[in-house]
Parts: structure tokens; C-alpha cells; sequence
């Protein structure tokens, strides 16, 4: 039987596992799965509940006619001290609960591969799961260690993931550098200022190497949320009034609308109250079409679906000046033509917090330009064009570099093997 340990980053929107063999000092795998679950609406409690992960929880979620629980970013709820658990069918599920699921089917079929029941993991988390909270940030680091130890893990240690993405880095370069390095993912971005050498590739402690980490709660689900308030909402009945007594008319609650910009509370949008008051919103508009919109929205669980279109207009902006958000469901019918100015203008509030932030990470420590050897950038967001512009305009006179924006960070989690000394 050889050595093993696993690098784990459980992200947003996808988790990876990347196998490194100790006795060969080499990685052997890597896999990736979406951090989904789905819960199929079919039930038979004299059955184990059903749920399946990653792509077969979207194919079957399709199949199924995107009935049942659905659930993405769930990641973004593990520094919700609010969020207690969630019933489906029979069974309550807490945080730790529904991350299980995700970190189990990774590491079975990592054990199928190594032959062996591997306990020992080094798993990556945010420099901060919460801005400023260090309670929330505190609990959110004891609920994923409990996922993990839930999933057959129990020899375990966290590492910083920009970290990771550092040592993933260092393996291809040639000479010295201080590498400032932004991790841009889903939920989050960090920074980490390093001293990487790939002379040191195999020593034990890199401790001394680590200059500064930082980080912010803001990712490419903000960009999404953002986007969806600006473009999507207006379809599902923002700015329509009701009439609250004879004679007047109000604005519908905008707390509806806020709620379907945010993946983390579109999941547990389905509830028999919520239901009843859209329905009377509904009736008091005078059955407007667009409230008609946003209860076949979230009647028929279609937050996955009209994410998906936000996420490929994303996609598109990233790679070419003007695109479209279209989206055809159930008899909701969007088709708004977007260009790269008018994306960048819904994402500027969030893309200047993230300006904001780097600038007091690099007063704070003290950091200037000139001693930043190399830049490098990692993570799905990192290639929205605004973020690349950012750092263009701040660095002009480094170049960047990204290795494999969604697996780099396991990689280097799996380097970090220095932790368990």
C-alpha cells in the first residue's frame, strides 16, 4: 500500500480533489465535481434518501423536469450562523450535513482510484469566509471540518487556497520571485504576497515564505447576483405595485426580489408561506404578468436554469464585446442584449470593492509595485474582463500569468504537505 494524501478545494461552484502519491512526490489525479446537490422530488420513506452530486445532480434535476430540491453555492452558507439546517422529505440537514454529500463523492472515487481508504487531507479555505466576522469565519472553518470528517477524512489540515495556488505556480517557474497571487472564485477573492523559489519545491516548512494574506467576500456569484437584480429582475416584477387598500398603489416588497438574486436563499425560496404571499401580491397587482413570472420561477425551482443563462452571458463577456441574456421556460421569455460597457457598468460597485480592498492589502503590508516580481491570477472570475483591466491598469508593467484557473488550487493544496510536520 503506498502514501497518500488528498488536496481538496471545495469551491462554490465547483470541488476538486487532487491525489498526491508521498512516495513519488507527485500528483497522479486530479477530479473535479459542481458543488450541486439535487434531492429528486420523488420520495419513499421505507427507501435511504435519494440525492445525486455534481453533473448527475443537473442531469437528473433536468430529467426529473426540474422538480425536486436543487441546491448550488452552498458553500456560501457555512459562515451563516442563521442558517441551522434545511428539511427535505424526512430528514434535516444542517451545513456540515449537505457538504458531506460533495466531499464524499470526491473522495469515493479518489479511493477507487488509489485502491485504498484514504484519511488524510489537506483542504483549502478562504482568508476569509466572512468579511470581518471573526465568529462567522470561526464556524465556518468547524462546520467544513466536520464535513470532512463526515466524508471518512481524519487526518486533516487547512491551508490559505491562494496558497495553494502559489505552490501550484511555483512548479513552473525557473528562478525566485515575489508573486503576488489573486484567487478569484465563486464566493470569494484572495491575495496572497509570497516568496516562491522552485529550489524549494520539497523543503518541509514554507512558513517564512508567506508574506501576506488577505482576502474579501466577493466572487463571481456577486457579479451574478448583480446582473440578475439589473436585468433579470425587471421580468419577474420589480417596480410593479399592488394596491394596498382602495386607492393605493405600492410598490410589491423588494425583499422578493433581492431573494432570487441570491443562490444561498433562492433555495429555500419554496415555502408554503412565501407561495401564498406571491399569490396574493399576485391578485392585488391585477395578476400582473411579470409576478406570474417570478411565482412559475420559483414554483418550478427554476433558479438553476435562468443562472445557467446569467453564467453563459458571463462567459461570453469574457471573450468578446456584447452577447445576450435569453432565456425561454415554462412561458418566462427573456431576450435582452447586453454589451461589454453596460455588463461592466451592473459589475463596477463589486469590481471597486475588490480595487479597494487590494489597495489597503498592499498599505497594510507595506507592499509596493516595484517588489512584485509576477502576477498570478487564478480562478473561474479571473477571466471577466474588468478583472483583468483592473489589474492591467494597477501592475501596467508586470505581466500576468494563470495557470488552469480551476485546478491549480488543489494542486498547490496538495504540495502543502509541509502542514502535518
Amino acid at each position: 500500500m503506498g502514501n497518500f494524501l488528498y488536496g481538496i478545494d471545495f469551491g462554490t461552484s465547483n470541488s476538486v480533489l487532487s491525489i498526491f502519491d508521498e512516495d513519488k512526490n507527485e500528483i497522479i489525479e486530479t477530479l473535479s465535481v459542481p458543488s450541486i446537490l439535487y434531492f429528486p422530488d420523488a420520495y419513499d420513506p421505507a427507501l435511504p434518501l435519494q440525492y445525486y452530486v455534481g453533473e448527475d445532480a443537473i442531469r437528473y434535476y433536468i430529467s426529473d423536469g426540474m422538480k425536486g430540491r436543487f441546491m448550488k453555492s452552498i458553500k456560501r452558507v457555512l459562515p451563516r450562523t442563521n442558517f441551522v439546517e434545511t428539511r427535505i422529505h424526512t430528514k434535516s440537514f444542517n451545513a456540515a450535513g449537505l457538504i458531506t454529500l460533495i466531499l464524499k463523492e470526491l473522495k469515493t472515487k479518489a479511493d477507487a482510484i488509489i485502491g485504498m481508504d484514504c484519511k488524510k487531507a489537506i483542504i483549502g479555505r478562504p482568508v476569509y469566509f466572512d468579511d470581518d466576522n471573526t465568529v462567522n469565519d470561526a464556524v465556518a472553518q468547524k462546520r467544513l471540518l466536520q464535513a470532512a470528517q463526515q466524508a471518512g477524512l481524519s487526518d486533516i489540515r487547512f491551508q490559505y487556497e491562494p496558497i495553494g495556488a502559489a505552490f501550484a505556480y511555483e512548479r513552473t517557474i525557473s528562478k525566485k520571485e515575489h508573486v503576488l497571487v489573486a484567487d478569484l472564485g465563486g464566493g470569494t477573492t484572495d491575495f496572497t504576497f509570497i516568496e516562491l523559489d522552485p529550489h524549494k519545491n520539497n523543503r518541509k516548512d514554507r512558513r517564512s515564505d508567506i508574506i501576506a494574506t488577505g482576502g474579501i467576500y466577493i466572487g463571481g456569484d456577486s457579479f451574478d447576483s448583480a446582473f440578475m437584480w439589473d436585468k433579470g429582475t425587471p421580468y419577474f416584477g420589480r417596480g410593479v405595485t399592488y394596491e394596498s387598500m382602495p386607492g393605493k398603489m405600492v410598490d410589491v416588497p423588494p425583499s422578493f426580489f433581492s431573494n432570487i438574486c441570491s443562490w444561498e436563499k433562492m433555495n429555500f425560496f419554496n415555502g408554503v408561506k412565501v407561495q401564498n404571499d406571491l399569490r396574493q401580491y399576485y391578485n392585488y397587482s391585477k395578476q400582473n404578468d411579470k409576478l406570474k413570472n417570478l411565482i412559475t420561477l420559483t414554483e418550478n425551482n427554476l433558479g438553476y436554469s435562468i443562472f445557467q443563462s446569467i453564467e453563459k452571458t458571463k462567459v461570453d463577456l469574457s471573450i468578446q464585446s456584447s452577447s445576450s441574456f435569453s432565456y425561454h421556460k415554462a412561458d418566462i421569455h427573456i431576450d435582452e442584449p447586453i454589451d461589454l460597457t453596460a455588463y461592466n457598468r451592473i459589475i463596477q460597485r463589486d469590481v471597486t470593492k475588490i480595487n479597494n480592498y487590494l489597495e489597503s492589502f498592499l498599505s497594510k503590508h507595506a507592499i509596493v509595485p516595484e517588489s512584485i516580481d509576477s502576477l498570478f491570477l487564478t480562478g473561474g472570475t479571473s477571466m471577466v474582463q474588468a478583472i483583468q483591466a483592473l489589474f492591467k491598469e494597477k501592475f501596467p508593467h508586470i505581466a500576468i500569468t494563470s495557470g488552469d484557473n480551476f485546478i491549480s488550487v488543489s494542486k498547490g493544496l496538495a504540495y502543502s504537505g509541509y502542514l502535518f510536520d
